[in-house]
């Protein structure tokens, strides 16, 4: 099902976060996005997608599996500064297309007018 989306499973992370209301493990495949230097992660489905949810009611704290586990912080990037990251984002997760209503070949400008409709997170150590 992944490779059909169009996603690579080389390229995913799995997204580990406590449920807000659960409060288990809630695991999940992410695509990270890689921009100047920093990785971030991006809701692909907005601001209503329960990982975002879960992620803002731990505080960002949460841990990331690639092969090994790491415990990180996801801090969320002010809508102002979101949209370069979308294009990048775009690049790398084509199975996101759809859900972005913007070409992954449009500059930055076309970003900035729905950046605010899609939560990104930075991923940063657990003491940042």
């Amino acid at each position: 099902m992944i490779a059909s989306s169009g996603l690579w499973p080389s390229r995913l992370v799995t997204l580990e976060v406590r449920g807000r209301r659960s409060g288990r493990t809630i695991s999940l495949p992410l695509v990270p996005t890689d921009y100047q230097g920093e990785r971030y992660l991006v809701a692909m489905l907005g601001p209503r997608t329960a990982w975002v949810a879960n992620v803002r009611a731990a505080g960002g704290a949460a841990v990331l599996r690639a092969g090994r586990r790491e415990e990180v912080r996801l801090v969320e990037v002010d809508p102002a500064r979101r949209a370069p990251i979308l294009q990048r984002y775009l690049q790398l997760a084509p199975g996101a297309r759809p859900h972005i209503p913007v070409d992954h070949h449009a500059d930055v400008a076309a970003f900035e007018k729905v950046a605010a409709d899609y939560p990104v997170f930075r991923v940063c150590g657990p003491q940042q």
